[in-house]
């Protein structure tokens, strides 16, 4: 391993958040530039797939953010029409899984409070310079910040600074967004399922529970409707919105009735990111700032919690900077590449403007999610543990074990437990 090192992040998402930990936990000296004035999560709700949880494990965090969180089995959507278009159980890939939908809150406080040793956050600091081989960055007050031995760019999928590492070979703006909110969950007939409900592929509603956060221990559902972008800000009454949202789905407008509409909701965009390399120098990408993607199969949080523990692996294997940044980019391309593209191939079954497409959709999708080979397939895609074509993600057998008893803790099939981290 290489000795104490002096490690620059740039952006104090989960990935900042995450590396912040683990690296400081090695013993490096580790310093965040964040540009927020204060610090604080950015969107409502998430599902956490089992490949994030088990970073987390080992973190030592499975025990509160379970705690808090919403345990999910199942992924079901329909149509308006009361289709089937989307039935998947995570229990008919292996009995000890589950998803876990959780305030971004939650984790937010829970990463943000477990990284106290060493803890330096510059916030208000936005870096809009960097020179990747001297490792030197600066911000837009024009201070200089100089002599660090590695610089991580986590500035999410808008990040300013991903061309300044290497520029993208693909760095577009889909042209679905979402607006988003939070909802007390109240008597939510689905408490442990993702629901889905389509208008053909031009519009999505989705209600996902997702537990309580630290100060607040109403239990809440994370609301979202996508749409096209040039509608986010579009001037759509709210009389009319939510009599299309009662058209679609009663249940969901009943929940939002106390919101206020449409300041009460948050607007996303996302974006579609590619480099042929993560890494220059003495910087390196990571998270969304290096391979940005539809939000179609919510992989987001998850992959950057791996980003974050195979940078600290191949910092412990590797005694120089530029292997072990090369290693960790081998490590975690092979993972990301499917995900890129399944998302590319889903989003316009699910967001565009493609009526056929989505005719086509609703006639053959649920059909080929119910045979054996497809179904397992969809599965693996789905939690989080393809690799490659193929291959699997491996868990540790500690940590399946830990999910396990979670799960069957949540059915009310055994006492609570105490989860210990892995070794």
């Amino acid at each position: 391993m290489a000795g104490r090192l002096r490690i620059a992040i740039v952006g104090y998402g989960t990935g900042g958040q995450a590396c912040a930990l683990l690296l400081s936990g090695d013993g490096h000296e580790v310093t965040v530039f964040e540009r927020a004035a204060a610090l604080g999560p950015v969107g409502a709700g998430f599902l956490l797939q089992p490949v994030g949880l088990s970073v987390l494990w080992e973190m030592g965090l499975l025990a509160p953010v379970l705690a808090h969180g919403a345990v999910i089995t199942r992924l079901y959507g329909e149509t308006g029409a009361g289709r089937p278009v989307m039935d998947m159980r995570y229990a008919d890939l292996d009995a000890r899984y589950f998803g876990l939908g959780l305030q971004r809150g939650a984790l937010f406080g829970l990463l943000d409070a477990a990284w106290q040793s060493g803890r330096q956050i510059h916030c208000g600091s936005a870096i809009v310079d960097m020179d990747a081989e001297a490792g030197t960055l600066t911000d837009e007050h024009g201070a200089r910040h100089a002599g660090y031995d590695l610089v991580i760019v986590a500035d999410g999928a808008a990040s300013r600074l991903r061309g300044q590492v290497v520029p993208a070979r693909l760095n577009r703006p889909y042209a679905w967004g979402a607006q988003w909110c939070l909802v007390e969950q109240g008597a939510w007939p689905w408490p442990a399922e993702l629901q889905q409900r389509y208008v053909g592929a031009r519009r999505m509603a989705g209600m996902l529970p997702v537990g309580t956060r630290p100060g607040d221990p109403v239990p809440r559902l994370s609301f979202f409707w996508s749409l096209p972008v040039s509608a986010l800000d579009g001037d759509a009454s709210a009389r009319q919105w939510r009599g299309d949202l009662e058209t679609l789905w009663p249940d969901a407008a009943a929940r939002l009735h106390a919101t206020d509409i449409p300041h009460g909701l948050a607007m996303a965009r996302y974006r579609d990111a590619v480099h042929a390399r993560w890494s220059r120098g003495r910087a390196v990408l990571l998270g969304d700032a290096a391979h940005a993607m539809s939000p179609q199969l919510g992989q987001g949080v998850n992959m950057a919690l791996l980003d974050a523990r195979a940078l600290r692996d191949a910092l412990r294997t590797h005694k120089a900077v530029p292997a072990a940044l090369a290693a960790y980019e081998r490590e975690r391309r092979v993972h990301v590449a499917i995900y890129h593209f399944w998302s590319r191939w889903l989003t316009p079954l699910f967001q565009s403007e493609h009526d056929r497409v989505a005719a086509i959709r609703d006639r053959v999708f649920h059909p080929l999610s119910r045979v054996p080979g497809g179904r397992g397939q969809m599965l693996r895609v789905l939690s989080g543990t393809r690799r490659g074509w193929m291959g699997v993600v491996g868990l540790p057998e500690g940590f399946l074990e830990a999910l396990a008893k979670a799960g069957a803790e949540s059915a009310g099939e055994v006492a609570p437990v105490r989860l210990a981290p892995m070794p």
